[in-house]
């Protein structure tokens, strides 16, 4: 998930760097006093859009985060209090750097789960870099974040779930095995639908299929204008919307039309409650975890505390990141003679956890080559005439 293009992402780069500089200048003096008891109530901060379209995303996963929180964190012989700063993606990238700014002032936080979405995490992950804090996410997967000549975020930025490198191929490989030979991909005019519609763009090329692009402003949540552009021999409509209400929109709008095109939704669209036109497809990073027999217990213990909550994709990737984060800070402990020197003693451990079963299935571990998990991959689900999502791919 992801915000924002161009003359915004330029902007926030000038903004991020004139407060990591401020940031860095600090950071020296910061270290030498920042020395937290493990002993005490140590705080992690939480990074999301708790508000406004992508609301859905954040509080899907704060419930998941406060239960990891609640049942892992006392294993570990620690004391943590999760803290949230709001972000919400119409914002653009100031909501991300003030978040980051008031994170850091606060010596107690020792770590920061996501942000959330890839515009929040490039536009402040400089921000934590200075202050040697750790940010991993559940959810932010731009390609560029952690891949590429130019990375967007720092190496302290860990994400525990695949980018769009993988994402984008998997959805097109997967039309092309539904035998498409027309597809039509829409793009928001933000880094997140454009990175993604390229990625398959290009595998769609590379495989005989012809397509064709559509540009629309991601304020727009009218498109019967933009449906009267769909051939009607389109066989699909690739639409990486971050709005699960706009891919239900334009699915309704597109049946309304007679045209027959199915519409294919990225991560930021899988959302039962949202997005559920039937015979749509959605992909996401994660699976779903009712069908992982070792999650059985976990599963029943989350919706003890969240009675009548829907079981989604995006809250139990954010279970195993604070479960890593946890890891790491456990670690700095034991190293520190049960104190944490520095936020950077915390980070360096990270790159090193390892967790034998994953509440996503097997074994997790960051790949030595990034800081990306090792061997990710993404799931294609099928929207069925109930509304539900069943795994297809």
């Amino acid at each position: 998930m992801k915000r924002r293009g161009g003359i915004v992402l330029a902007f926030a780069a000038m903004v991020a760097a004139a407060l990591a500089s401020t940031a860095g200048a600090g950071s020296t003096a910061a270290a030498s006093t920042q020395a937290v008891n493990c002993k005490s109530t140590l705080k992690i901060g939480f990074a999301a859009p708790f508000t406004g379209g992508a609301g859905f995303l954040g509080n899907q996963q704060l419930s998941w985060a406060k239960y990891a929180v609640k049942t892992l964190a006392p294993a570990y012989g620690l004391r943590i209090n999760l803290v949230t700063g709001d972000i919400p993606v119409e914002n653009g990238p100031a909501g991300a750097l003030t978040v980051a700014q008031k994170f850091v002032a606060d010596n107690t936080v020792v770590a920061v789960i996501g942000p959330s979405t890839s515009g929040s995490v490039a536009a402040s992950s400089q921000t934590y870099f200075a202050a040697g804090m750790a940010h991993i996410s559940a959810s932010a997967t731009r390609t560029s974040l952690t891949k590429g000549i130019t990375k967007e975020a720092t190496a302290s930025f860990f994400r525990v779930v695949p980018g769009d490198y993988i994402q984008g191929p998997s959805d097109a490989n997967f039309m092309v095995k539904k035998g498409a030979k027309n597809v039509v991909l829409f793009d928001f005019q933000e880094p997140y639908s454009q990175g993604l519609a390229n990625a398959a763009e290009v595998v769609l090329k590379a495989k005989g299929v012809s397509t064709s692009r559509l540009s629309v402003a991601n304020t727009v949540t009218d498109f019967s204008s933009f449906v009267t552009k769909v051939p009607s021999n389109a066989d699909f409509v690739f639409f990486p919307t971050q709005k699960p209400g706009d891919a239900q929109n334009f699915a309704q709008q597109l049946l309304e039309q007679g045209k027959k095109a199915k519409v294919f939704g990225g991560d930021g669209s899988n959302d039962p409650t949202q997005f559920k036109v039937p015979g749509s497809f959605v992909s996401n990073f994660a699976p779903d975890i009712s069908g992982i027999a070792a999650d059985k217990a976990v599963i029943a213990g989350w919706q003890k505390d969240n009675p009548g909550a829907s079981l989604g994709s995006f809250g139990p990737p954010q279970y195993l990141s604070v479960q890593v984060a946890l890891n790491a800070i456990k670690k700095a402990c034991d190293a520190g003679k049960g104190r944490i020197n520095a936020r950077s003693d915390v980070t360096r451990n990270v790159k090193k956890i390892f967790i034998k079963n994953s509440i996503l299935g097997g074994p997790f571990r960051f790949s030595t080559k990034s800081n990306d998990p090792l061997n990710g991959q993404f799931y294609i689900f099928e929207i069925q005439s109930n509304g539900t999502y069943k795994l297809v791919s």
